[in-house]
């Protein structure tokens, strides 16, 4: 599953790099780059660069089971649809898809909490692995 997380910020890396080249092109002709077009470039590159620390958070703290699902499949659907609605709703005119965004917005907050969660449930033990633990553990 973090071979996903990590797969699908490399990948939204080099979307968003496109996107930066394409900007460059438009600024270097004399045009403006749409207000709409850097908002989901940098927001697709913030969530991209998360995606792939997020793989290797998952790893670290032995997140295993439905938590591990439900973190990568919430981070990833919330890492492209946020972007890809700010460029479908803004850039072409499809106004009603604003609201999707807050969609998009709790499925990487809870991506986010589910994290915290198991942050504050899991210690490490001598060999540096993760390991199941009560919050008054520290």
């Amino acid at each position: 599953m973090t071979r996903v997380l990590k797969t699908s910020g490399f990948l939204g890396l080099a979307a968003m790099m496109v996107v930066g080249l394409y900007q460059n092109v438009l600024l270097a002709s004399g045009q403006a780059a749409p207000a709409w077009m850097i908002g989901g470039h940098a927001h697709l590159g913030v969530l991209s660069i998360l995606a792939i620390v997020m793989g290797f958070a998952v790893d670290a703290l032995g997140v295993v089971g439905r938590i591990r699902s439900a973190v990568t499949g919430l981070y990833v659907v919330g890492q492209w649809f946020l972007p890809l609605t700010v460029w479908l709703a803004g850039g072409f005119g499809l106004g009603f898809l604003h609201p999707t965004a807050f969609v998009w917005g709790l499925c990487l907050i809870v991506a986010m909490l589910l994290m915290a969660y198991r942050t504050a449930t899991a210690s490490a033990d001598a060999g540096g692995q993760a390991r199941a633990s009560a919050l008054a553990d520290d």
